[in-house]
């Protein structure tokens, strides 16, 4: 004999699965371009460059790029400012 309820409605199907869970990032860099991106707004263009830039520079200097950046920048895209900062501290090094 079978059980035969109907047609289903799509949400029933999924109400069992659970969400994914998220990886954590798997580098300290990673998880510090997450964070920038974030804080400063930045666009999904701009993705990328968060990624590189804490790739190859040390948490230092970036922590130090974020830092002038929230006091000195208090209003427009952030972002931008930021990006300034780093090039002019991975210039002087």
């Amino acid at each position: 004999m079978k059980d035969d309820k109907g047609p289903q409605k799509i949400g029933d199907l999924f109400a069992g699965l659970k969400a994914p869970e998220k990886k954590p990032p798997a580098y300290e860099w990673q998880d510090l371009a997450l964070k920038l991106i974030n804080e400063l707004a930045m666009p999904g263009f701009k993705r990328s460059s968060a990624f590189a830039v804490c790739k190859n520079n040390s948490k230092e200097t970036i922590e130090k790029a974020l830092n002038e950046t929230r006091e000195l920048c208090k209003t427009g895209e952030r972002w931008k400012y930021f990006f300034k900062v780093i090039d002019s501290l991975n210039k002087k090094e």
